[in-house]
């Protein structure tokens, strides 16, 4: 029988409430929550938080394990995109790559790859792989944009103002889902009990495979920093700008913390981390504001909010409906610039980001607001890896 759950928002898609309930009804699961971005995922739903019992499912933590969002904030006005339109176009399409496939002919260096990549037998194989995609993007909704931070009020140790900003999403690419898809099967051969929907949320408890995974998992958590850090250190460097903050988040992750007074097993699949006064991000869409928050540590989400603003149709819908004459000329009111995404990306295919935000003022509090200025994903036609 299921548990109940708390629920914000209302914008919520009936398959995605679906799938919590069935997730609730494990007899692994202790609590859960379900965020206002919620949407369809493999097994537990984006925007599904849920605690276990001493026990970590593959497909709870998602695909992309470690996706995360990264803020660098420099002492520069966002005027500069326009008078300077060329150098930021450079700075981006010179110091990433997107796409499934998208690697480095000449590898980048971090020291995550002196990390103990044997740690398991899936991820010694996925080394080589992983080090050649170290500092790419990836695609389906993966970006790094240049844009306008405005902080209404002091903050972080700035002055209320505008200042230019660097935001990038991506996760840890073919070397995540490679681990999520292999402890997935693992898991899934441990429970041929599960049947229907209950399949992709087999579990594994936390030894052997577990032990496994958890190890997998928390590398991959690493390694997806890592490519944040070389993608934002190499614009930093071509660009010569003063950093005045950065900040990070990451979702697709499961953490040991205590709730209802026991220890449990959290994923935020799709969830971002708002304990009291941790710092998160919350993107909108390519024409659409994003947040810099500070978590409000509600007990109710388990310390947890939306990580954007969430899909409210499918990628085949989006194309279906949607034009590029429509949407570049609705960017070039909204005064962003797209240097490549697939049809799949455009704007409308999201839910209003500021409904969003106003659904989960008791889970975060909004310092600063971010507005996309010139922006780039994956060229149409990539597969999404999220």
């Amino acid at each position: 029988m299921a548990k109940s759950y708390n629920l914000w928002g209302t914008d919520i898609d009936p398959a995605a409430a679906e799938q919590m309930d069935t997730a609730m009804a494990l007899p692994v699961t202790v609590a859960g929550a379900l965020m206002p971005d919620a949407h369809v995922g493999y097994g537990l739903p984006i925007g599904g938080v849920l605690a276990t019992d001493n026990v970590v499912i593959p497909y709870g933590v998602g695909v992309d394990i470690a996706c995360r969002m990264m803020m660098t904030i420099f002492d520069a006005s966002p005027k500069v995109l326009q008078s300077e339109h060329d150098l930021y176009t450079s700075a981006i399409e010179k110091n990433t790559r997107f796409g499934v496939g998208a690697e480095w002919k000449q590898k980048k260096w971090h020291p995550v790859m002196d990390e103990d990549w044997n740690v398991t037998p899936v991820t010694a194989d996925l080394k080589d792989k992983a080090h050649k995609q170290l500092g790419t993007s990836g695609s389906g909704n993966h970006f790094v944009e240049f844009g306008e931070i405005v902080f209404e009020e002091d903050a972080l140790g700035l002055e209320a103002g505008s200042y230019l900003a660097l935001l990038s999403h991506s996760g840890s690419r073919n070397a995540g889902a490679q681990v999520a898809n292999y402890y997935t099967r693992a898991a899934k051969s441990l429970h041929p009990e599960l049947i229907g929907a209950e399949k992709n949320l087999a579990w594994l408890p936390l030894r052997g495979y577990g032990a496994e995974y958890w190890a997998a998992m928390e590398l991959m958590g690493k390694y997806a920093s890592a490519n944040h850090h070389v993608i934002h250190d190499s614009i930093i460097q071509f660009l010569k700008h003063h950093v005045l903050k950065q900040v990070e988040n990451h979702h697709n992750f499961a953490w040991r913390e205590k709730h209802q007074g026991r220890e449990v097993i959290v994923h935020r699949k799709g969830a971002t981390p708002a304990g009291a006064g941790v710092l998160g991000i919350i993107p909108g869409s390519m024409a659409a504001p994003g947040f810099l928050v500070v978590g409000l540590g509600n007990a109710a989400s388990m310390n947890s909010a939306s990580h954007g603003a969430g899909r409210r149709m499918s990628r085949k819908e989006a194309k279906k409906r949607f034009t590029w004459k429509e949407t570049k000329d609705y960017l070039r009111k909204q005064n962003v610039d797209l240097l490549s995404a697939g049809l799949d990306e455009v704007p409308w295919a999201y839910k209003n980001i500021n409904d969003v935000m106003n659904a989960q003022l008791d889970l975060v509090r909004p310092i600063g607001r971010f507005m996309p200025r010139l922006v780039k994903m994956a060229p149409a036609g990539e597969i999404p890896e999220d």
